[in-house]
């Protein structure tokens, strides 16, 4: 290593701008910091009313919780609270991590915007590795920790000490993160494997880990980074091999985000005193530099891209008419489908009075869910009858939506009397049922629907609130009223123009909140019942649907323009068992790439890897 490199890679002491040329310099670099500081700010401004929109929803399930006394029901709002509580954690996690796939590395290397907080725990606080000022990184950088290779040893990595430290600042405060968030939302940390002290050393606390053995948080930790180090280098060394044995380009976009998550990292650094380097050795452990953590970081998004890749590649598949048939014979109950009219209500007693009123014909069920509904907007959103349809939707659907009818029997946690009722195969259209706080009434009864997946378009014009932080469905009758008007100003452009799709699509890339279809022009493809909001999707799956539709629907989001393009290929069974068998092949490849590749850990560079143990609190 160069001595001006090594010299840049430990802590600086003194100030950045000791001369006028350096304090030129530092100025320039400061009004660019600031320009994209504040970037970064109308980002994170943007997450954090995201945040607060369903930390609102999250305390109102909670309050609603601690009022329960019903044990279906509390465990029905501990689901939902849970599912919200990811949701909360994922926002932003895009605009200021590394890995924007959804498709994740099997025990991969943990998101890594979760180096922002662990920069400001251990920088701001004082935390600081033991012994960094006497060393100066060599062992870290040049001494071999690991080693991955295949079977024949044809592709093989030796990974240096810095790349453990890397993974281990990484997941150790993923653990913390997670422990804190579900503790901030009512959530047992103990029944997520979280019951650690992290102001204790971690080498005097115990747990079990996947073998059910009982070991330390240290070494429950020191193993989870070498099974994600492996993972991670499975699937790097296997896109190497497959790109002639060079490295393959990461997406611009990947590059983009690298760069600036980098350019953040400096910023902080230099408010410190720190070059960039020194900053994250500071953090993460020696050795953990600027170039190792781009190292890492790249080679992470290679191993994400060619996992995404394989899967890819199972999805492409086609599947005969014979596949599907044998896959229909022996996942039969997992395909049922039913469509209903179904309601949530507030209690139990709330929706025994539903069904006794409920008429034979339910000609009266959108006026009942109006009576029950829980607040003012729902009151008002259940005079779409589509607000209490649901089309196809199988058991699973029904499971994730976190309906009462869905939870398990108390007994045995194991059976579902309320699904075993509704996909009975003694159902007939007309029948009625309440279970728990879920009444339900039988539009169609359970069997393997032969309706095609769909693909529609949408704007969605979101209420705009003063503060930008209220839930769109807490918004006033005002701004409701407004973000009507102007979806209603939208679809009119629309029909006085070309009305086709080509005109749609460009409305939408123009107008819509929906920042996930924005850039396709609203487009959602081979759409399957469940997967959409019921409004979203009732309107989608009516029979009557024909390409060119349009019209407006109102959701807890807002107002969504639909423009309905037409049917997919397959039929919503089909689409399930195609998704289903692409992943049984993906993963195939997946076990078979991973048998063949396996990790060894060097004895002699294991004694530098830096631990808990190794940080002052």
């Amino acid at each position: 290593m160069a001595k001006k490199q090594l010299e840049d890679d430990l802590l600086t002491g003194g100030s950045l701008n000791a001369d006028d040329k350096s304090a030129k310099k530092a100025a320039k670099a400061k009004k660019s910091a600031e320009k994209k500081a504040a970037k970064a700010a109308k980002n994170r401004e943007k997450n954090e009313a995201k945040r607060a929109e369903i930390k609102k929803e999250i305390d109102a399930l909670k309050a609603k919780k601690d009022d329960c006394d019903d044990e279906k029901e509390i465990e029905k709002l501990s689901g939902e609270i849970k599912k919200l509580s990811e949701k909360y954690s994922a926002v932003g996690a895009n605009s200021n991590g590394l890995a924007p796939k959804t498709v994740k590395i099997i025990k991969s290397a943990v998101c890594i915007v979760i180096v922002v907080a662990l920069l400001v725990t251990y920088v701001a606080t004082g935390a600081v590795r033991k012994g960094f000022i006497a060393s100066l990184s060599i062992p870290a950088q040049t001494f071999t920790g690991m080693t991955v290779s295949n079977k024949d040893g044809s592709e093989k990595a030796k990974i240096k000490v810095a790349t453990y430290n890397y993974y281990f600042a990484l997941t150790y405060n993923n653990l913390r993160t997670r422990q804190q968030q579900y503790s901030q939302y009512g959530l047992d940390p103990k029944q997520y494997n979280l019951d650690v002290d992290f102001d204790k050393k971690l080498s005097k606390q115990t747990t079990k880990n996947d073998d059910n053995e009982t070991v330390t948080w240290e070494e429950y930790i020191h193993d989870e980074v070498i099974e994600s180090i492996e993972s991670t280098y499975t699937y790097y060394l296997a896109a190497k091999a497959a790109n002639n044995g060079k490295d393959p380009e990461i997406t611009a976009e990947q590059k983009k985000e690298l760069k600036e998550t980098l350019q953040q990292y400096r910023e902080s650094a230099h408010k410190y005193g720190y070059t960039l380097s020194g900053y994250l050795v500071k953090a993460m452990g020696k050795g953990v530099t600027e170039s190792l953590f781009t190292q890492e970081a790249t080679r992470s998004y290679i191993a994400d891209n060619y996992k995404s890749e394989l899967s890819d590649k199972s999805n492409e598949k086609e599947y005969t008419t014979k596949d599907y048939d044998n896959y229909k014979k022996n996942h039969e109950d997992e395909l049922l489908a039913v469509d209903v009219r179904l309601f949530e209500c507030s209690s139990e007693d709330d929706a025994k009075a539903f069904k006794k009123a409920l008429a034979k014909d339910a000609s009266n069920f959108t006026a009942l869910c109006q009576k029950y509904a829980s607040d003012k907007f729902y009151k008002t959103a259940y005079e779409d009858a589509g607000y209490s349809t649901e089309y196809g939707v199988t058991k699973e659907n029904l499971k994730n939506k976190g309906y009462a009818i869905a939870t398990a029997d108390d007994k045995n946690k194991k059976s579902f009397p309320g699904l075993d009722w509704l996909y009975s195969s003694k159902r007939k259209a007309g029948d009625s049922y309440q279970y728990s706080t879920t009444v339900v009434y039988v539009l169609s009864p359970a069997s393997i629907q032969n309706r095609k997946t769909v693909n529609v378009r949408h704007i969605l014009i979101a209420p705009e609130t003063s503060d930008n932080k209220t839930a769109a469905k807490d918004a006033t009758d005002k701004q409701w009223s407004a973000a009507y008007k102007k979806a209603t100003k939208i679809l009119d452009e629309f029909n006085a123009g070309d009305k086709n799709e080509k005109s749609f699509a460009q409305l939408a890339k123009n107008n819509t909140s929906d920042t996930g279809s924005k850039d396709n022009g609203g487009l959602y493809e081979d759409v399957v019942p469940g997967q959409m909001v019921n409004s979203f999707s009732a309107w989608s799956f009516d029979s009557s649907r024909k390409a060119g539709d349009t019209a407006i629907v109102k959701s807890d989001y807002g107002y969504h323009i639909m423009y309905f393009v037409g049917n997919g290929d397959l039929t919503t069974w089909q689409y399930a068992a195609k998704k289903a068998l692409s992943s049984g092949d993906s993963t195939s490849k997946t076990e078979k790439l991973e048998k063949d590749y396996s990790i060894k850990v060097n004895w002699f560079g294991s004694r530098y890897f830096e631990k808990d143990v190794d940080i002052d609190n």
